[in-house]
């Protein structure tokens, strides 16, 4: 009974490898396309090992990146495209390319200064100028210099076969390495295949036509810009016409000029929002007593981040306090509390509407790029040019450039949220508000609180590039530092800078950290 059993068993395993086995050479056959049973052979040979196991696939040696590219694997074929490139290249230098070029122009740029020497000592011989030791002297020299450069560039054009022998081995050790991990990378492709089918299978032919023809017109162009240089003026410098930024940068400013005569209301309001926001600021941070101000930092820091970070907190004002920083601190913690505080009310309603809405996501989304890859100082030409110059241009400046982070941590953050709360909470008959208040925005404070955060550090980055256009404050200091190079100053107001990114650091996230 128990042999029958066992037999019975081993059918059944049997039959399972049977199936699994033509399952497998099915789905190998349907992804290569072309020989399953040579790629079966070596994907099993592949599959049995955990480790790297090197096979031989002699046509994707021979076809290279084209194969590769045709086969879907760019991020095989890109860098093999690159080291065969360079082997070419150095094969087609050797053998056809002119190594003396350089040197040639260089002597005809003597030459024509030989000439002109010989002509003035003649002039000297002939009018026994005591210039005459000086111009001969002159033309020895510049002889002897073109001897030089005449055998370098034969010595270079020596070189020819050798750079063309290192170009044939780099080819070869590129081909061999193609060929020896093809089936490996196909493999692992055919893995991601099984899992997700709509990665591309096969070698179309449009897809083989496509990679030929990117891999010659790179060949092509590479080999004929470098082995017979400035021949080919297309390949040595963009086609351009220098109208086109003239009349591009005419566009621009016209633009420019449009809008600040036609926004000016708009602008204004601006202006005077953020002035008085600023001013608000300035009054509780520099106008109130000094003792006040740094007991009420003391005791936040305290409150959110506990007893050690509030003695340091403590530190750090005493520090700005006895070093002369502390008007310009406060200035700059009202300027930057004035543009965070902006970022932050327009930012987090930003993300909360955009979290649920995958389209409009979309279409900020590339504008917070823009904002954060721009460089500042590029920016702030348009600020400079709506707003002038002075702190509410500071302040739109530093929102452009740090107001970002929390639009993107809170979108982050409610996204975050497990759908199975979400679905929880409605079940038991909450509406909008009380989702949006007492479950999403609960679970998302923590990556709110690090947009916030980043939002900060980011407006304190730029209190330097602020100051530039107006802004007073720490910035002023290390700026004026940098005119006159004066390291003390620059190094203490920018260890202030530093205490106030880091107190307000433990205020904003002592309580989550």
């Amino acid at each position: 009974m128990m042999d029958q059993l066992n037999t019975s068993i081993e059918d059944a395993e049997a039959e399972a490898a049977r199936i699994y086995d033509e399952e497998r050479r099915q789905n190998i056959a349907k992804f290569v396309r072309t020989n399953p049973d040579y790629y079966l052979e070596n994907f099993n040979r592949i599959g049995a090992r955990s480790r790297f196991t090197p096979t031989l696939n002699l046509m994707a040696g021979l076809l290279g990146p084209v194969w590769f590219g045709a086969r879907g694997l760019w991020s095989w074929a890109l860098p093999f495209l690159i080291l065969e490139t360079v082997a070419i290249v150095q094969i087609a230098r050797g053998l056809f390319g002119d190594l003396a070029a350089e040197a040639m122009a260089r002597i005809a740029s003597i030459e024509g200064t030989l000439e002109l020497r010989r002509k003035q000592l003649a002039a000297a011989i002939e009018s026994g100028s005591d210039k005459v030791e000086v111009y001969q002297r002159t033309v020895a020299s510049l002889e002897a210099n073109i001897g030089g450069i005449r055998a370098e560039a034969q010595a270079l054009a020596d070189q020819g076969i050798w750079i063309a022998l290192a170009g044939v081995v780099l080819l070869i050790l590129v081909k061999a390495f193609e060929a020896v991990v093809a089936n490996s990378a196909l493999e692992s492709r055919f893995s991601e295949w099984l899992s997700d089918s709509t990665i591309r299978s096969g070698m179309p032919g449009s897809q083989i036509a496509f990679s030929a023809v990117f891999m010659f017109v790179i060949v092509l162009a590479s080999v004929l810009h470098y082995s017979f240089p400035d021949r080919f003026s297309l390949l040595s410098a963009f086609p351009t016409d220098p109208d086109i930024r003239l009349v591009s940068i005419d566009a621009v400013e016209r633009f420019f000029a449009f809008c600040v005569a036609n926004g000016e209301a708009l602008f204004d309001a601006i202006t005077y929002g953020i002035r008085l926001l600023l001013d608000t600021l300035e009054l509780v941070f520099v106008s109130t007593p000094w003792i006040v101000v740094a007991s009420l930092i003391i005791l936040l820091t305290w409150l959110t981040a506990g007893v050690r970070a509030a003695i340091w907190s403590g530190a750090f004002l005493a520090y700005m306090g006895l070093l002369g920083f502390w008007d310009k601190a406060m200035t700059t913690l009202a300027l930057l509390g004035t543009a965070a505080c902006l970022s932050i009310a327009i930012g987090i309603p930003l993300g909360m509407f955009a979290a649920r809405r995958p389209r409009f996501y979309a279409v900020i989304q590339p504008i917070m790029d823009f904002m954060q890859t721009m460089p500042a100082f590029v920016f702030m030409i348009p600020v400079i040019a709506f707003f002038g110059t002075g702190k509410p241009a500071a302040v739109v400046t530093t929102m452009i450039f740090g107001g970002t982070p929390v639009v993107r941590l809170t979108v982050l953050g409610l996204r975050g949220v497990p759908e199975s709360v979400r679905e929880a909470a409605i079940a038991f008959g909450a509406n909008k508000w009380y989702l949006l208040t007492k479950v999403d925005l609960p679970l998302a404070s923590p990556s709110i609180r690090a947009g916030i955060n980043q939002t900060i550090m980011l407006s304190l980055a730029m209190v330097v590039v602020a100051s530039l256009i107006g802004a007073k404050g720490l910035g002023e200091d290390v700026l004026e530092a940098l005119q006159y190079a004066n390291v003390g100053q620059g190094i203490l107001a920018g260890f202030s800078i530093l205490f106030c990114a880091m107190i307000l650091d433990r205020i904003v996230q002592g309580a989550r950290k």
